[in-house]
């Protein structure tokens, strides 16, 4: 999987990631209390699709683009709303929206004045787009350390509420376990966090052990969603398509689960190539 998130930017992964994460901030934010958005990889923030990495690898014509042209049955219409409303404006002729909005332009759409929004990312390359996408905005602190080593330094947050997204590109060999002992590490410090934990899966086997280890973390309340469009033909940019992912939520916020279980069909069913996705909703460990 290449690091240049542009060349998959709005493809069927972002899709999924970032509505089931707008759903679980549109939670939180019910609720009168400033709250903390921590991004351990938060990439270049926002995307041009016109751009040469859009042009050449248009992954987002199978994701965002299907999902702009659809038209859902009124209660997923709802609960896709404010995931849409970040994506902003599109062009009705090619379907492509001015940008797509990384995780941290969405939290920054989404979140209030006092409320304050942490990132990190520590490609030099990618950190340097971060800063030119998001601008001035003093809700921001943005660093260019190990994701994993800050997080251990933000938690728990001084607002006490919040929600941690672990998002890494996966190209280090030993990038589950860091996933894993970043998850345990993090739980000891702030249990009832809200933690989001997106991964690949190309692999059943080595999967099920990952599985196995957040079980073994002890911590209930890990949500696991799976979806799998289908086969991907290859690309120049991804000679072995992911057609499978995961999407761990510790602690959702309560209805985010309810919700999964509308939104993760019918992005199923739009998202999938000749008929043949499938899709998991299901607790990882017991709910309290």
């Amino acid at each position: 999987m290449n690091y240049a998130h542009g060349f998959h930017a709005g493809n069927f992964a972002d899709v999924f990631k970032h509505v089931l994460l707008t759903r679980a901030l549109v939670y939180l934010l019910k609720k009168p209390a400033a709250l903390r958005f921590i991004d351990t990889h938060a990439g270049a923030g926002a995307y041009d699709l016109d751009d040469d990495a859009g042009q050449r690898s248009p992954e987002w014509r199978d994701g965002i683009a299907r999902l702009l042209k659809a038209k859902p049955p009124a209660d997923v219409a709802e609960l896709l709303k404010p995931y849409l409303e970040a994506v902003g404006p599109f062009d009705p002729d090619t379907g492509r929206p001015i940008s797509y909005p990384g995780s941290p332009a969405i939290a920054q759409i989404l979140l209030r004045a006092d409320d304050k929004i942490a990132l990190c990312e520590a490609n030099p390359r990618e950190y340097e787009r971060l800063m030119e996408a998001l601008g001035r905005d003093r809700r921001l602190r943005i660093s260019s350390a190990d994701g994993y080593l800050s997080l251990n330094a933000y938690l728990p947050p001084v607002e006490r509420r919040g929600l941690v997204l672990i998002d890494p590109p996966y190209e280090q060999p030993d990038e589950a376990a860091r996933v894993e002992s970043a998850l345990g590490k993090a739980l000891a410090k702030w249990p009832r966090g809200v933690f989001m934990a997106w991964r690949p899966i190309k692999s059943v086997l080595e999967d099920a052990r990952f599985l196995n280890t957040i079980r073994a973390l002890g911590a209930p309340n890990v949500l696991g969603l799976e979806l799998d469009v289908g086969p991907v033909a290859p690309g120049p940019h991804s000679p072995t398509p992911l057609r499978r992912i995961g999407l761990l939520i510790v602690n959702p916020p309560y209805g985010l689960a309810e919700e999964a279980r509308t939104l993760t069909p019918y992005l199923t069913k739009l998202l999938t190539r000749g008929g043949q996705g499938e899709f998991v909703v299901d607790w990882v460990t017991a709910p309290l």
